[in-house]
């Protein structure tokens, strides 16, 4: 029997809805208004909540006092690059775990899951000591690596639950017209496993993205921060640059927002596809 909602719990869930939205957007409402502000009307008494005048100050500051435009394009390839190879080979190993059984494989997915419960700083150390061995550390390529294999179990598990959705048939079908299993891998069911692979990919790429800890421990030199590690030098020992760190914060935000407003019916199908069974 279907209840029907009476009009007080509806007005309770909307204002409780409501209120929730705002507690959420007020800190990136916050940002957005400090970036405007004049360096020198950050915090003037008493405190506004939208600028008296709109101010580019802490934008042009932004570029003039570091080299945010390289910090920029470093976060876009190295988080690109590992974003797109951590996906494919999530995507290889996912078919794997969803297409064949092996003695080890509840246990290599066991492995999988316990790595997301480990926090990453607790590997600072170990990962450091063994990237200088290997030469790695103030490397771009040393910190894509690192960023490969910190999202390939999340998102190996996720799509390994895409695969148990897609029925065999297809692609036995296609081997029986003659695709080999790798063709019928990529030519029948990447097609139809768009929408999980998309959201795979944003996923990765968002968590690359705002990645700090990996970053500031393995990158020293300037030239090759990326924009997480950047933000943190605003912070100095006796001084918080607000101005100058909340316009990059805005200018960081703005290609997670547009990657997510293109793709969102993806990460949609993707996520809710592969969470109903595996």
């Amino acid at each position: 029997m279907i209840t029907r909602e009476t009009p007080l719990a509806r007005t309770v869930r909307i204002a409780f809805l409501a209120l929730w939205l705002v507690i959420t957007l007020f800190p990136l409402y916050w940002i957005a208004v400090t970036s405007f502000k004049s360096p020198g009307s950050v915090f003037s008494y008493p405190l506004t909540y939208w600028p008296k005048v709109f101010s580019l100050e802490n934008y042009a500051g932004l570029f003039a006092k570091s080299q945010f435009g390289v910090y920029v394009a470093n976060s876009l390839v190295v988080s690109i690059t590992a974003a797109l190879v951590a996906t494919l080979i999530s995507l290889m190993s996912a078919y794997v775990l969803a297409r064949f059984e092996f003695r080890s494989k509840g246990a290599l997915l066991m492995g999988f899951l316990v790595t997301q419960m480990i926090p990453s700083f607790i590997a600072l150390g170990p990962l450091y000591l063994m990237f200088t061995s290997l030469g790695l550390v103030d490397n771009r390529f040393g910190l894509t690596l690192i960023y490969i294999a910190v999202c390939i179990p999340f998102c190996t598990v996720m799509l390994r639950g895409f695969f148990a959705n897609v029925p065999d048939a297809l692609e036995e079908a296609a081997m029986i017209d003659g695709c080999s299993r790798v063709g019928a891998l990529f030519r029948v069911l990447v097609p139809v496993m768009k929408p999980g692979i998309v959201a795979a990919f944003i996923f990765n790429f968002v968590n690359c993205w705002n990645e700090l800890f990996l970053s500031v421990t393995l990158i020293n030199s300037d030239g090759k921060k990326t924009i997480p590690t950047a933000l943190n030098d605003f912070i100095s020992s006796y001084n918080i640059d607000w101005g100058s760190m909340s316009a990059a914060a805005v200018l960081t935000i703005v290609p997670t927002m547009v990657l997510f407003a293109f793709a969102s019916r993806y990460i949609v199908q993707g996520l809710t596809a592969g969470a109903v069974k595996g």
